[in-house]
């Protein structure tokens, strides 16, 4: 991000469209290891559940990514 006289700048490097989320594919995740579920309970404070993706790895839960050019 760049900033200049209070406008913020933005430079993309990479774009993708992802269409059609898979179950199947979001199962397969989770057995091959590359979406991790994150139990967050602590004392007295819960944050909950979450999922956890490897880098890069979300266009893989989808039946068709797309990478803008």
């Amino acid at each position: 991000m760049k900033r200049e006289r209070g406008i913020e700048f933005f430079r993309y490097s990479r774009i993708a469209i992802l269409q059609q989320f898979s179950f199947d594919k979001f199962l397969t995740a989770l057995e091959e290891g590359f979406l991790l579920v994150d139990f967050d309970a602590r004392t007295r404070h819960n944050h909950g559940t979450k999922f956890r993706l490897r880098q890069n790895r979300l266009p893989d839960l989808y039946d068709r990514p797309t990478e803008v050019s």
